[in-house]
């Protein structure tokens, strides 16, 4: 079985990587445009659960969907993949290959985050404990730096058990991201994190020179000064430093205005075109790789018809939302524990297909994009 061999339901085929030219993506000679999706538990639930996920983002005409591929420290339902530092498990490893396996099968292309800010399935909390360090140390201390390029080196090289092929020769992976919304507040200037992200993605690009690399951030624009929590420097994030470095492809923004103090729907809309005008002035395409609304005040549903209209109207190059789940292994949904699930079908799931179908559609060359 082979994921240079099968194609998905609408003939796809993953034996093409996507890549960037001319400040956009492209496949096979084409504009490459999409809405996509994000799923956080491919990398250690069962096959049946994985199946459920990327049958159903088939289903719905996505075309990229964004996953974890790390595990570090304390296993999730007995899986880890990195138990300690510079120990790997390789049976952890059987979810995330089945998964790669799969997205393959349906001419899905898989973006995969290779560590996470945040505690969740171990990430930098979990490097700062096995270091004696702080979550800053991440991007400066030595020993934890060698850790996680042994990490990268050994997740972007392994052979998948399913298809024989070794991850970064696996067309189905479209990019590597270096982390989940990497953050580094000791140093409000964005000169750590831009470093060592230049430092890490020029290193992934030597270790996959045939797929993409990204940061992973939230596009957040470091200014000083401003009282605009997710324009200012709060946390050693600035986006168009990362967005000018020469082994990153493309630019990542997320959008969660709520969690961000941000109230207004209206406030996302302009966050949209804001970053797709900075990308293309920077020559280099933009993914809004994370959005979410709950429901209160303005239904979801509003919000996000009036945002992946705002992504289709900058020309925009993709966009994937928080989050789509399946079905558990009793057949049940998968719960809703954030309060930002998006099941199919769903009158949800429904707009979220006809986006993607506006951003998917065949034949649309590459547009000249405004400077």
């Amino acid at each position: 079985m082979s994921s240079f061999t099968e194609s998905g339901p609408a003939g796809r085929r993953t034996t093409d990587f996507v890549q960037v030219h001319d400040g956009a993506f492209r496949l096979a000679g084409r504009r490459f445009r999409f809405c996509g999706t994000n799923n956080y538990y491919l990398h250690y639930k069962s096959q049946r659960m994985a199946d459920s996920v990327l049958a159903d983002a088939a289903a719905l005409g996505l075309r990229v969907v964004r996953c974890w591929g790390f595990l570090d420290g304390t296993p999730a339902d007995g899986v880890v993949l990195q138990p300690e530092p510079f120990r790997y498990d390789e049976d952890g490893f059987e979810p995330l290959d089945h998964a790669v396996f799969r997205a393959g099968q349906l001419g899905l292309r898989l973006v995969i985050a290779l560590t996470n800010n945040w505690r969740d399935f171990g990430g930098i909390p979990q490097y700062a404990t096995w270091f004696s360090a702080g979550h800053d140390d991440f991007f400066r201390h030595r020993a934890m730096k060698e850790c996680y390029r042994a990490w990268v080196a050994h997740v972007t090289g392994r052979r998948n058990r399913y298809t024989g092929v070794p991850y970064n020769h696996e067309p189905a992976v479209m990019a590597w991201e270096l982390a989940n919304e990497p953050r580094c507040p000791s140093d409000p200037s964005g000169d750590t994190l831009t470093a060592w992200a230049d430092e890490m993605s020029r290193y992934v690009r030597k270790l996959a020179p045939r797929q993409l690399v990204a940061v992973g951030d939230e596009g957040f624009h470091g200014r000083a000064g401003t009282a605009d929590y997710p324009s200012s420097n709060q946390e050693g994030v600035v986006w168009h430093r990362l967005l000018e470095l020469p082994a990153i492809d493309y630019g990542t923004f997320h959008l969660h205005p709520q969690q961000w103090g941000e109230k207004s729907p209206g406030w996302g809309v302009r966050w949209i075109h804001d970053h797709f005008r900075e990308a293309a002035a920077a020559g280099v395409p933009a993914v809004l790789e994370e959005f979410s609304w709950r429901d209160g005040g303005t239904a979801r549903d509003t919000v996000y018809a009036a945002w992946t209209a705002a992504v289709e109207e900058a020309d925009g190059d993709g966009d994937q939302f928080w989050l789509l789940t399946g079905r558990d292994d009793d057949g049940s949904h998968y719960p809703d524990y954030d309060g930002r699930r998006v099941i199919h079908p769903s009158a949800t799931a429904a707009l979220l297909a006809g986006h993607a179908e506006r951003m998917s559609r065949p034949g649309r060359e590459l547009p000249s994009r405004p400077a």
